[in-house]
């Protein structure tokens, strides 16, 4: 599988350095270029650089929160529209729908399953 999608560029954001690192080893075991961010502002620095097609990230951060950081990535005309999905700890209601009305792709909710990952990561949107 990994050999697939190995030109696929995904970027990691979480405040949580192992949460990040554990996501990002396993998305990197598969073959896919990672990049991790631990913040809002680090994510749209890296996101500038790195120009991922599928994003994983969290919405509780400090200072710039998930929301603000998709709905930045969504207005951000540098950036092809990559896949974004939130990976957090909130799975109420109210966190689904303003994780929707910000751009959000899809909503896991923490600790998300391996084939789950896999498979939104897979479904990023193809660079031809």
């Amino acid at each position: 599988m990994g050999q697939l999608y190995s030109s696929r560029r995904v970027l990691v954001v979480d405040d949580n350095s192992d949460a990040a690192a554990l996501v990002a080893e396993l998305l990197s075991l598969q073959g896919y270029a990672v990049a991790v961010a631990h913040g809002g502002r680090e994510a749209l620095a890296v996101a500038r650089e790195f120009v991922p097609e599928v994003v994983f990230l969290d919405i509780g951060m400090p200072e710039m929160d998930g929301y603000e950081v998709a709905t930045a990535l969504r207005r951000a005309a540098w950036l092809p529209a990559p896949r974004i999905v939130a990976l957090t700890a909130w799975g109420n209601a109210q966190a689904r729908a303003r994780s929707a009305a910000c751009g959000f792709d899809a909503h896991l909710v923490k600790p998300a399953r391996v084939d789950t990952l896999l498979s939104e990561a897979a479904s990023g949107h193809q660079v031809h």
